[in-house]
Order: C-alpha cells, then structure tokens, then sequence
C-alpha cells in the first residue's frame, strides 16, 4: 500500500478505494474532504492504471482545483496535467469550444463576463424605451441568471404564468421579452454569458445525442466537490455524463449547504439515493479542526434541521474552553467589547492577529467593528469586499455631505454631479473645470452661472443641481447631522435607487447607506458631543478613516468578513457577532422552514471555523433606519446546548449577567422577556397581488381608506404624516401590522370601501 494512503483514516481509506459505482462521500466539518478528494483520483491514476482524460473533477473554484491538481501531481506526477479538472464553467467551456457549432455557436465564441452582459441588457432596455431606473440591469441580470439555473429558456419564461405573475406584480412585465432580446443578441454575436456555459451545455446534450454518447464513454469516472452548492443546471449534466457507466462520486456535507440565495438546491444532495438506488454512502464524522467542545457545540445546533442526512461528526481533539457569550448594550458597545477581547486573548495566549475572524451576517455590520478595532490600533483587513467607508454608495453620500457642506470640494463635485443620472455628461463637467480655470473662479461660481458658462441646453440640469445643493446647505444650517444626512440622503436621488434595487447586492448597499446614517445617528445621540452639526461628524469621519489610506503589506491582521465568506476557511479564535433575532436569523429568511433552516445551516458554518475558541455576541439595541431599537437575543443561541456555554466576563460596567458562570436556557429566556415583553411574530407568507395590479395616486390618500400593497396585501390607513415634502401613512396591514411607509417610494392601491 502506498505511503499516501497509509495516511488515512478508516472511513477515508474506504471513500479511496471504491472507486467503482455511484458513492456520496458525506464529509463534516474538518473531516479531510479534500484529502480523500485528491487521493482518489491520486488512487485511479496510479493504481488502477486509469487514464487522466478519462476523469473528470469539477470544483467551483480555481482555486480549489488548483489545490487539488498540485495535490495529485506530487502522487502521480505530470500525468495530473491532463485531468478534465476545473470550474464547472471552464471544464464545460472546454467541452463547447469542440461542439458549439452542433447549436449554432462559433467554436471561437466570445465570452461575456457580468459587465459586459449588463452593458448589454442597459442596451436592450434602452432599445425597447424601457424606463432604465424600473429595469436596472443588475436586477434584469439576476432574474435572467436564476431562470438559466433552473434551465428556463426564454420561451419557456415568456409562457411560465407564474413568473410572468411575478414580473408584473413587480411592475416589471417586459422582464420576459429583455430575457429573449438579450439571448438573440448574445447568440447574433456569436457570444455566452456565464451561464450559457452551463445552460448550452446541458442544451448541447439533450439536442444531440451523438455529443453526449461521445463524452459519457469518454469521460468514465466523474468527481464532484462542494456538490451541496450545486444548482439544477449542474446536477443534470453530471447526471447525463455519468449515465454510461454510472462512476459518478459526489463530495459535499448539507450541513453546510448555504448559497439557496444564489441557486443552490439542496435537494440535489438530500434525494441524490433517490436517482442512484445503488448508491454507496461513505461518512466522514472524524474532524480535525476543532476541539470538543466546538464540534458538540455545532453539532448540537444543527441537530435542530430537520432536512438532514444524518451523521455523528466527533472528534479525537482536546476538550477545550466553553464558548463564550458577550452580551453589549449597543452595536457600538458590540465593537468596544469585541475588539477588546481580541486584545486581551493575543497578550495572553501570545497568538497573533492573524488568528483572529469576526464574522457577521451582513456587511453593514462591519462598521462597529472596524471602528472599533482602528481606535485600539488593531490592524484588520475586510476579506471579500472594501472597508464600510471605501464602499462605493458610503463614498457617494459622503460626497454629497461634503459638497453640500463645502462648495469648493472638486472631488466631491465630480463624483456626485451626475449621480443619480441627470443628463450631466463628462464634457459638461469639463467644460465646467475650464471655465473656472479661465476665469479664475471657483466651480461653484461656474454652476450658480451656468447659462452664462455654458449655454441653455447643458444649463439647465445644473441649475436643479445648485439649487438642490443650496437647498440642502440651510437643512444643514437648521439641523443637526443626522437630520441633515437623512434628508440630503432621501432628496437627492441616492436611497430611492438603492431602495428599487432588489437583488441581493442592491439590498446591501442599501443596508450600508443605513448603517452610515445610524452611525450620525448616534454620534447625534452621544451626550458627549458637544457639535452636533454635519460638519463635527464629516471631521470625525475623516480622522478615523484616514488609516485607510495607510496601506501596508503586514500579514499579522484580524479578518472581518462575512460568514458566506468564510466557508472552507480556519482560525484559532472565531468571533460571531450580532446574533440578534431579524438580523441573524435574518428577517429576509424567516417566511419558510425551508429559509430558516438555511439559517441555521450558516450558524453551523460559522460556528465551526473555529479550531480553538469561539465567541458568540449580541446586543441588546441597535440602531435601524435613524432610531434606537430594542434587540433580542437570536433563537440560534437557545440552539446551542449549555453545557458547552458560558457568559463572558467582558461587559460594560462589570455588570454581572448571572450567578452561574455557565450559560444557562433560563438566562437566555430571562434576557428574552426582560428585553421585550411581546412576543416574536414570525412573518407570514409573503403577499402575492394579482397580475394586474396597478398603484393609485396616493396624493388624494386620507385616514380610513383601503389599500393594497404589493408585498403586505390589504391595509387601512390609520394617520397620515408630513415631513417636509414627503408624506408618510401610517397603515394598520391585516397580515404584516402596522407599517409607517414614505408615498413616494410606497406602490399603493386605493380600494372603494
């Protein structure tokens, strides 16, 4: 036997040595996956003298493959070159550039990476006079990527009812015909978007069977890693390619099954037995990752799904220390608290900030923590997106903040005027830059002069621009930062595109801008703030973020990032913050069992990144949307058993939250009533109006009348609101409860009493 496989345990020797047959490797947590992975097809080469083209392994990162296949050469050498190893895009992009022309592609057929299918579907909205800010090409991308997952061509979108239902209710019903446009203008340009690559793929071997036969006896042994994040698309052509000779081997564990959001079915590993009665199931249940206590620990919350494959995941490791549980009074507190922690655990236990993770449920999250671990000099890098105050939508408000407060800000001129788009182009501006020049002035002077500078036509945008600017410099004068924000925010353009943006990243850059305005909110709040203007805060800003600009190459840094992020990742010391009900789980997860239990899934994850010590936080307010609400403790930490959980001693003003240092139900449940004393109100399903629902003008909108929403169905209006121009209706929704919404973002339909 081998020296490599004499390395192995024995479930993982057994998951080595069947090669033959379908077989599902089951691998918890730490369990080696990769490893056994690697060695099998190390294990095919070698020993069963099988002939590297006829195997095929996908992953669904380069850089996983890359892992594997330098794995594999150091057991069989160069021979692990000519493996059909990679992506699923690129090993099915290699398979189309010999077959394309079976369904109509040129063999040397471009590529459109996600930019350049945006840009096209911007054209193809604009082409049909399609308003650009109700079909925004990220949004339009999305749906038009989610239908490809799931095989749906865009015949088959334009006669689904249900998705056409959908798109209207939406007040999107041309979603459909920009699906079709897009796909014949990609397929005029002899061009495959990402997902073509898998979607053209499957459409090449169900159209032609002579492919297909070509590949199933070609390829004769196919591997797949990660398989419980594989979509409907990719299950299917595993399932055709494999059909011949039904040596298909399927790596993945549905405890860790967390990308539904991005087509991930779940299914496809939960019925796998289902397609393949033959099955072999091999588990992996020893880890080597984490101590005792973690592993219990994990094992303990996820034993609460009840969509599973059942396995026992242990582990030979030490015990190790309970968890411990941080309790804040604030996010703010949250950051102090954590920050501090980490401090004291990398004196004591003489570790490096490098072994340190705070993870979180959303990236708005990160700005607590940043600021907390920049006042402490604790040196940190954002893993998987730019620190809370480089995103781009915090740079924009930024920038109108700064304009709005200082006229004379070129850098700020330049990134807000035509932002939103107001039909400003680059020439304007420049001519707006050299009229100053010439004249000696300042650019401001040049816009509150436009029809002399510029002319009629490019005149008028500007005008609106500087009287908005003006407009915004008295709310400045007349109210405190968070006042002036909010409605600098709202009037100019920037949270009314975010808040239409409904995919996932629209849905965090408008979680961002939010959080940009809780943290003035608070600095507001803040009795020891004596300014309470715009100005004081912009200054603050400016200090603590001036150490972005200090980049350095030192590897001895905490990560931050998010737990989607962290999957396959390790650290010694895992922070989890900001378990609180609405935020982890989160409230957008709560309508089924199904998105729960995902939920749960993620916890799992992030608890079991953790090799030696874990910490889990919550607090007990946190600001939303300007105001200080009450928190309460996430359902996930009555999940966790407390026998593996202690409270932490680090709290504000020393206070004592129990006189056991064990966790205890009782404490969590205490905390519960004493925090709020109504109940959770899990949120019903989600409302759908009918296909020709059409919003009223709401300016007519009086105390008892009747609407429908689009999202929380039939409401009456209990009081109506001014704030400055806008209008606000309270509405005492049947279903969902009351709702406070502005009628100028609000989709309301008036009924006849």
């Amino acid at each position: 036997m081998m020296d490599y496989l004499q390395t192995l345990n024995e479930p993982q020797l057994e998951a080595v040595l069947n090669t033959e047959g379908p077989c599902m490797i089951i691998a918890g947590a730490g369990s080696g996956k990769t490893r056994v992975l690697t060695y099998r097809i190390a294990h095919l080469i070698q020993d069963k003298n099988v002939d590297p083209f006829n195997i095929m392994a996908l992953t669904f990162t380069n850089k996983a493959a890359k892992e594997m296949r330098d794995r594999i050469e150091k057991v069989v050498g160069s021979d692990a070159r000519n493996l059909w190893m990679g992506t699923f895009h690129s090993v099915f992009a290699r398979i189309l550039r010999a077959e394309a022309h079976h369904i109509g592609y040129p063999n040397n057929f471009t590529i459109y990476d996600t930019d350049d299918s945006k840009s096209l579907i911007k054209s193809v909205v604009k082409e049909m006079g399609l308003d650009e800010t109700q079909y925004k090409a990220n949004m339009v991308y999305n749906r038009i990527s989610g239908a490809k997952n799931k095989l749906i061509s865009w015949q088959d979108y334009l006669t689904n009812p249900m998705l056409m239902g959908d798109d209207a209710s939406n007040m999107r019903p041309e979603i459909g015909n920009i699906y079709r446009k897009y796909a014949e203008r990609c397929f005029k340009s002899g061009a495959m978007d990402f997902d073509d690559l898998l979607f053209n793929t499957d459409k090449l071997f169900k159209e032609h069977l002579e492919v297909l036969n070509k590949y199933q006896h070609r390829i004769n042994y196919v591997l797949v890693d990660e398989f419980q994040d594989t979509n409907l698309c990719q299950y299917f052509i595993i399932r055709k390619l494999a059909a011949v000779g039904q040596n298909v081997c399927v790596v993945g564990d549905d405890a860790q099954s967390i990308y539904g959001f991005r087509g991930a079915d779940i299914s496809n590993i939960l019925n796998f037995e289902k397609d393949y009665p033959e099955l072999r199931i091999i588990k992996l249940e020893q880890n080597y990752r984490s101590t005792k206590t973690i592993v219990d620990a994990a094992n303990s919350v996820i034993a609460k799904n009840k969509a599973q494959l059942p396995k026992n995941v242990w582990t030979a490791n030490e015990e190790g220390t309970l968890i411990e549980l941080i309790k804040a009074v604030s996010d703010n507190e949250e950051g102090r608290l954590v920050a501090s922690s980490i401090f004291e655990e990398k004196m004591q236990h003489q570790y490096s900030f490098s072994d340190f993770v705070v993870l979180y449920r959303t990236n708005s999250q990160s700005r607590s923590i940043e600021e907390a671990l920049r006042r402490m000099n604790i040196k940190y890098k954002v893993v998987g997106g730019l620190s809370f105050y480089q995103r781009k939508e915090i740079k924009d408000l930024l920038a109108y903040l700064r304009f709005s407060l200082n006229q004379q800000d070129e850098a700020s001129f330049r990134r807000i005027i035509n932002l939103p788009k107001r039909g400003i182009g680059d020439s304007t501006i420049d001519k707006v830059v050299v009229a100053a020049n010439d004249h000696a002035i300042s650019i401001w002077e040049v816009l509150e002069n436009a029809p002399s500078f510029l002319g009629g036509r490019a005149s008028g945008p500007i005008e609106d621009f500087v009287t908005k600017i003006k407009r915004f410099g008295v709310e400045i004068q007349n109210k405190d930062a968070y006042e002036a924000a909010a409605e600098i925010a709202k009037s100019s353009g920037l949270l009314k595109e975010l808040y239409e943006d409904k995919t996932a990243e629209g849905l965090s850059r408008f979680e961002n801008v939010q959080e940009l305005l809780n943290a003035i909110k608070e600095y507001v709040d803040d009795p020891e703030k004596e300014d309470k203007g715009l100005g004081a805060f912009l200054q603050e800003v400016s200090l603590v973020t001036g150490q972005d600009e200090n980049k350095d190459n030192d590897p001895d840094k905490v990560t931050l990032m998010t737990i989607h992020m962290a999957k396959g990742l390790e650290f010694k010391n895992v922070y989890i913050v900001g378990l609180e009900e609405d935020l982890f789980p989160s409230q957008m997860m709560l309508s089924s069992r199904a998105e729960l239990e995902e939920e749960r899934r993620l916890f799992y994850v992030a608890i079991t990144r953790a090799q030696k010590k874990l910490f889990l936080s919550f607090a007990t307010s946190r600001y939303r949307f300007g105001r200080l609400k009450s928190c309460e403790p996430s359902r996930f930490l009555d999940d966790v058993d407390q026998r593996y959980v202690k409270v932490s001693s680090k709290f504000s003003n020393n206070e004592s939250l129990s006189p056991n240092p064990n966790y205890t139900k009782s404490f969590v449940s205490g905390m519960k009533r004493t925090i709020s004393s109504q109940p959770v109100v899990k949120p019903p399903n989600a409302y759908k109006p009918a296909a020709d629902f059409a919003p009223s003008d709401t300016r007519a909108l009086k105390e008892g009348m009747k609407v429908e929403h689009p999202k929380f169905g039939f409401g009456v209006v209990v009081k109506m609101e001014e704030l400055g121009r806008e209008r606000k209706a309270k509405i005492n929704f049947s279903d969902f409860g009351e709702k406070t919404l502005l009628l100028s973002f609000a989709k309301l339909k008036i009924h006849d009493n």
